[in-house]
């Protein structure tokens, strides 16, 4: 029954990554919009914004699917 509950939360794993996903481009198109304005201090954040939202799209599940393999493997 506990393995059934660790196979739920890969739905919102899921979610939560195409969330951050979408956040990465929304943040990468108003980086260029800010590098045409030759804004640096909005080029920066939003560069840091996109940088960190990919991260955390491709982290997250990265660190769900090792303890899924540990929880297998005991």
């Amino acid at each position: 029954m506990g393995n059934l509950n660790l196979f739920g939360a890969a739905n919102w794993v899921s979610i939560l990554s195409i969330i951050f996903i979408l956040l990465c481009l929304y943040s990468v198109l108003t980086f260029f919009q800010h590098l045409k304005n030759n804004d640096e201090r909005l080029i920066k954040q939003s560069k840091l914004a996109a940088v960190f939202c990919l991260a955390v799209a491709l982290l997250v599940p990265a660190f769900y699917n090792l303890y899924i393999y540990s929880e297998m493997m005991r």
